[in-house]
């Protein structure tokens, strides 16, 4: 099926021009799922790593769904429109993820001026920040620093069920797919390797009985 699609995104992208980007995603090399990419948007190539989206649809696995028409930024401040559709095989499994991105900056600065002129309208506000590279521990930095930014505690005044939580909203997010993941989660968070699992396992066991 990639090789099939390989072709196709060459096309998707030559009839949007210089403001697309198609990329193919194989979820069963998540540290360096881009498979096959044409056009540039994100800046990244083959051979690099998913975004916070694509490893949210790695978690979910089978149970993932089509995700159209989102906006969001990339850490330079581009404005991207995309859609993210998961691959499946003959048995209806996911295994990867076709996505395009639009760079719709442009677009939103000419809507903007144009509202300005007719005195209605305004820029999105309040849109998240993806990260996109081809390093997929910048990815899972951002996901944690993200998580921990959004609690007012540091993570030594958290209480177990508090770090439960984080562990098991990370989990959820696909971090823990990658390899390597969790000793990095452990350093960024200033915590053992062993603590980290303990608190993985945990955090997999509550949830399960919840």
């Amino acid at each position: 099926m990639i090789a099939a699609l390989t072709p196709v995104i060459d096309g998707i992208a030559a009839t949007f021009g210089a403001c697309c980007e198609v990329v193919i995603h194989d979820f069963r090399r998540p540290e360096h799922s881009v498979v096959a990419l044409a056009g540039s948007v994100t800046g990244r190539g083959v051979g690099g790593s998913m975004s916070e989206i694509g490893m949210k649809l790695l978690a979910l696995g089978d149970e993932a769904r089509d995700e159209l028409n989102y906006l969001t930024r990339t850490q330079d401040g581009k404005l991207v429109k995309s859609s993210t559709m998961p691959l499946r095989d003959s048995t209806g499994a996911v295994f990867g993820a076709l996505c395009v991105n639009l760079d719709v900056t442009a677009i939103r600065q000419v809507h903007a001026l144009v509202g300005e002129l007719a005195g209605i309208g305004g820029a999105p506000a309040g849109l998240p920040t993806t990260t996109f590279g081809d390093d997929v521990g910048a990815v899972v930095d951002s996901i944690v620093d993200a998580r921990r930014l959004s609690s007012t505690k540091a993570w030594t005044h958290l209480g177990r069920a508090e770090r439960l939580d984080l562990f098991r909203d990370l989990d959820r997010r696909g971090v823990f797919a990658v390899r390597g993941a969790v000793q990095q989660v452990a350093a960024r968070l200033g915590i053992s390797r062993a603590s980290a699992y303990n608190y993985l396992a945990a955090a997999r066991t509550t949830g399960a009985a919840g």
